[in-house]
């Protein structure tokens, strides 16, 4: 069975007036609870947790392709 993490915080980066630079992908600092009870942290494309529908509170597991499938 596949490891289910929990997404605890996610800290979106701020750009101030600037904005976000040409060319630049936005990450984020995704603080994640593993099934172990310890807290790590993984920058994500923002785009990605958009499309996953990925929020603060949702469990995830990775799939055998390496992606986030939210559960």
């Amino acid at each position: 069975m596949a490891d289910i993490f929990k997404i605890v915080k996610i800290e979106e980066p701020d750009f101030g007036c600037e904005g976000v630079p040409e060319g630049e992908l936005i990450r984020d600092e995704v603080t994640i609870l593993g099934q172990n009870g310890k807290e790590f942290i993984m920058r994500v494309e923002d785009k990605l947790l958009y499309e996953k529908d990925l929020n603060e509170g949702d469990s995830f597991m990775i799939d055998e392709s390496g992606n986030m499938v939210k559960i």
